[in-house]
């Protein structure tokens, strides 16, 4: 049973040599013996690695050789050709039939005279069947080249080992190399780092392959980039034509310069052009223009090698470039350490042909093997390149962005290549992230991360001025409103364990530090996943509800925020009546006669008087007199304010120009306050003289004119206390304790705090707007201004009442002595004439 496959299989050897001798003398016209030399040719091309076209065109075909008739001088032969060939088209019983007319072609180039000694050289003498046929290089589809070990794979199998073929990096260990120390692995593109080594072999098959073709000679990896003028060759020497012709350059000559023009080093006949930039063949070469320009071509490589390894070498010295430039340089420097494999495994090849006197030929490495063999490798450089131009001049957060705008690429293996080194590059920047939104601690000695800190500032002023965005460096993966979060998190732990005294852990701390920094790829990736923001989402919401929990509960915020509501916005009625009561024949006095600490005592004898006895003793304690600035004429009325002293980390929503904005809308209110206070006193005067002066009747006009003034400055006064009151102050303290009660973190208490203030001196026409008597808007035009003058209108009506009915009574008593007076002379004037 064990013999049947080896007899089936020298049987059908045998089948094939007869159908090809017959297809020859069938050709030719010729017996059996004389076929004997086109036989050895056709076995020659079946067996060689001659190139097929990149792509299948049988059109291209028949179109050369109908070209090439005509050329010969064989115009009918070309017509009758064309005509046979259409009717082969026609028929459709043959399905290769570019391979039938290639194959065709190729025997009619075939020599005249072909040495056997040649033909018994040739792979195919030793057996058609053994060897399998060459696979051409498709440009289109970049697929890495097969080897004879891959054709027993299944095309599954093969389709699975290509899928991350990508150049320089895709380099594997199964190239054979005379360095008893095998190179190291670089960082190929991988969701995490800890894979890297593990799929190695996985991701790097094809371009191991590559290699091991260049290690084996293997026929399969040659490809027909080369012009066509280099393909008749088969002794591997190119000639010079035009001028030169006595002159020849061996193509192993130009493959050895080329070998070191890939490591940035000139050669005997390539140099560096400084004035083109460029690596060009020595004029004085004679080589055609064709062999040149692939020469060119394939210098590039060595070209864009210098490029990035300039920059890696400059870079890397640089101390200040941070640890994100090192990354990169790092980066770049294991892509150049991939580049370096494949230059050393050709240099292998060389010198193993050197050593065995081989010579350049078809079976080693030769200008078109070194364009397939570098083909993915230079896209590679170019992308390499590309980055090191963009990312000139930028670091940090900067250079992460300049990285990221090539992810958007449409070629999946330069693709993975960026993702590769922008995993890298974006490490420092994820563990710097790392640190501060845990610990709150902010390692950046370069200035690269997109939180800035400034030493400088003292800690009463640490959440509003220490910590803020860097938006140059905040990378583009990253959105603002993920950046804010990140800065609120850190600067968040940092309040509460420097202003708050609080020292606990962040919640989930350890799971994270316990993450690899390749998880830094989720900063990037985040259409594919939701990982980062969902880990800065929850970090951010657990710091900052903690932080609003020490303030309400250990700091009692909102006991302090409730206070300046009944204090400084006069919420406390009976306390505000009762103070204004006891303070007010002091305050009726000039402003440089008052003494502090009177004032002091006589609001702690208001605070005993009322229900604001019952407050926090804390709250008490806070509460205190402040004088203001004292001008010429002033009364105690004018400077005297209430004050509430704040520290600690309440002092952060509670800062010194909210306190100025509190005092203001005291002085108004207390103001207005006091306008209401002395039309109540100017009502008791009148409705307690109207009765009094009832006898003197040329003064009935005047009192009605002063009761109906008295009633309308009642009326305004209620109506601007209602609209201060509700209006104001009651819709605006409404939406406060909403804001306050749904706020997310610190930063939204404080908006909604600075909103409170910002609202009230608005509506309170104390804003810059209804200062103006000038402004833009008519409807607010001097209306503060205006609101002051009532309220000094209202003073100078109760001084002229007063006056008036001091006046007044003094008239009455004068009436009424000289009434006496009349009666007792009336009286006397009767005792006398009695």
């Amino acid at each position: 049973m064990s013999s049947r496959p080896s007899s089936r299989g020298s049987g059908d050897s045998g089948t094939a040599q007869l159908l090809l001798r017959k297809l020859c003398c069938k050709i030719t016209g010729l017996s059996e013996n004389d076929v004997q030399p086109y036989l050895q040719r056709a076995y020659t091309v079946l067996g060689s690695n001659y190139s097929t076209p990149a792509e299948s065109d049988e059109f291209q075909v028949s179109e050369r050789i109908r070209r090439r008739l005509v050329r010969r001088g064989r115009e009918k032969d070309a017509i009758t050709f064309a005509e046979l060939h259409r009717k082969l088209q026609s028929q459709g019983l043959v399905k290769n039939r570019w391979a039938i007319l290639y194959l065709l072609m190729s025997l009619s180039e075939s020599e005249s005279k072909y040495s056997k000694d040649k033909a018994s050289s040739s792979l195919f003498s030793r057996g058609l069947p053994s060897y399998a046929t060459s696979t051409p290089f498709n440009a289109a589809a970049r697929r890495p080249l097969s080897t004879p070990s891959d054709h027993g794979k299944s095309i599954s199998q093969m389709s699975n080992n290509t899928t991350a073929s990508s150049g320089i990096s895709s380099i594997h260990s199964g190239a054979r190399s005379n360095d008893p120390t095998p190179v190291p692995q670089s960082f190929l593109p991988s969701t995490t780092f800890e894979a890297v080594d593990g799929d190695r072999s996985r991701r790097h098959g094809p371009m191991s392959r590559l290699v091991g073709a260049i290690s084996r000679n293997d026929p399969a990896s040659d490809t027909a980039l080369v012009p066509r003028s280099g393909r008749g060759h088969s002794a591997g020497v190119i000639k010079v034509q035009g001028e030169n012709t006595s002159f020849e350059i061996p193509e192993s000559e130009l493959v050895k310069d080329l070998v070191y023009v890939f490591q940035g080093i000139e050669g005997k006949w390539i140099k560096f052009d400084v004035s083109k930039d460029a690596y060009k063949v020595d004029a004085q070469a004679g080589i055609p223009k064709a062999i040149r320009q692939l020469v060119s071509k394939l210098a590039e490589c060595g070209w864009l090698f210098n490029k990035v390894k300039n920059y890696v070498e400059t870079r890397s010295a640089d101390k200040t470039f941070g640890l994100v430039g090192q990354s990169f340089c790092a980066a770049l420097q294991q892509e150049l350490t991939e580049y370096y494999r494949l230059v050393a495994v050709l240099e292998s090849q060389l010198q193993e042909e050197l050593d065995q006197g081989i010579g350049m030929s078809n079976a080693g490495v030769t200008l078109r093997r070194l364009v397939v063999w570098t083909f993915d490798p230079l896209i590679r450089l170019k992308s390499l390149a590309a980055m090191v131009d963009v990312c000139k001049g930028k670091k940090g957060g900067a250079l992460a962005s300049a990285i990221y705008s090539y992810m958007q690429h449409g070629d999946p293996f330069v693709k993975s290549l960026i993702k590769h080194i922008l995993t890298m590059v974006s490490q420092p920047i994820y563990a710097t992230l790392l640190r501060w939104i845990y610990d709150g601690e902010l390692e950046d000695t370069h200035d690269e991360f997109f939180v800035a800190a400034d030493p400088t500032v003292k800690n009463d002023k640490l959440w509003h001025d220490k910590y803020s965005l860097r938006k140059s460096m905040i990378p583009t993966f990253i959105t603002t409103e993920q950046a804010k979060r990140i800065l609120l998190t850190g600067k968040s732990i940092n309040y509460l364990r420097q202003v708050c005294q609080d020292r606990s852990p962040t919640k989930g701390r350890e799971a994270a530090m316990a993450l690899d920094m390749s998880q830094a790829e989720w900063m990037f990736t985040q259409d594919l996943s939701n990982n980062f923001l969902d880990m800065i989402d929850t970090v951010y919401k657990e710091t900052s509800r903690h932080l609003l929990d020490v303030l309400h509960a250990k700091y009692k915020f909102m006991d302090h925020l409730k206070a300046m509501r009944r204090y400084l916005l006069l919420g406390q009625g009976d306390f505000i009546r009762h103070l204004m009561d006891l303070l007010e024949e002091d305050l009726a006095k000039p402003a440089s006669n008052l003494y502090l600490h009177n004032l002091t005592g006589i609001l702690e004898t208001a605070i005993r008087g009322t229900n604001a006895q019952f407050d926090d003793s804390d709250i008490l304690k806070r509460l205190d007199v402040r004088l203001l600035e004292v001008s010429p004429g002033d009364t105690g009325w004018d400077v005297f304010s209430l004050d509430y002293h704040v520290d600690g980390p309440i002092r952060t929503v509670f800062t010194p120009e909210c306190m100025i904005m509190y005092l203001r809308v005291f002085n108004f209110l207390w103001r207005a306050k006091r306008m209401e206070y002395v039309l109540s006193l100017i009502w008791k005067n009148q409705i307690f003289n109207a009765k009094l002066l009832q006898t003197i009747p040329e003064l009935s006009k005047i009192l009605h004119q002063c009761h109906m003034l008295g009633s309308e400055m009642v009326h305004f006064i209620q109506q601007t206390q209602y609209y201060i009151s509700f209006e104001v102050l009651e819709c605006s303290w409404h939406e406060l304790l909403s804001k306050v009660r749904e706020a997310e973190d610190l930063d939204c208490v404080i908006a909604a705090h600075e909103t409170f203030l910002d609202t009230i001196i608005t509506r309170c026409l104390l804003d810059e707007q209804s200062r103006s008597e000038t402004g833009e808007y008519i409807t607010y035009q001097g209306i503060l201004t205006q609101l002051r003058t009532i309220f000094d209108l209202i003073i100078d009506f109760q001084q002229a009442q007063d006056s008036f009915y001091q006046m007044a009574q003094q008239e009455l008593m004068a009436r009424q002595h000289f009434i006496k007076m009349q009666k007792q002379r009336t009286n006397q004037s009767s005792v006398i004439l009695q």
